[in-house]
């Protein structure tokens, strides 16, 4: 079982920034997709941004030029650097992970984020909130 543990949340006003972390309990995550996705009250959970095992990146297109998705070697801490906050920005958000299966890789080679239904290890989520 691998446990993902989120911090980093908070609030911030409109233009501002911050940095969230997703610690992983296990060191094996080279071969893994790491991913951040959010969910805003009443609505359904959305894809933020992945990175792959050669550290390719992938963004929605709502936080791209905005949003950093980084992390260390071997992917035990995954970082989600959040600049020009905008309130729509506010929800939940969660980190994933899992295996890169071929499923998987097909989403990233095509340039999307795997979808929420491709990830079997969640986090509890760290709250971010935007004021206007």
């Amino acid at each position: 079982q691998v446990h993902l543990v989120e911090s980093g949340g908070g609030s911030v006003q409109a233009g501002g920034s911050l940095r969230i972390s997703c610690v992983a309990s296990e060191r094996a995550y080279s071969s893994y997709c790491m991913a951040w996705f959010r969910q805003a009250p009443g609505k359904e959970r959305e894809r933020v941004a992945a990175i792959g095992t050669t550290g390719t990146t992938l963004y929605a297109d709502s936080v791209k030029g905005r949003f950093t998705i980084s992390a260390d070697n071997p992917k035990v801490i995954v970082y989600l650097q959040m600049d020009n906050l905008r309130p729509e920005d506010t929800g939940m958000y969660y980190c994933a992970a899992d295996r890169l299966t071929v499923g998987m890789n097909r989403h990233l080679e095509l340039g999307h984020i795997p979808p929420a239904s491709a990830f079997e290890f969640w986090g509890q989520g760290t709250q971010v909130t935007v004021s206007s």
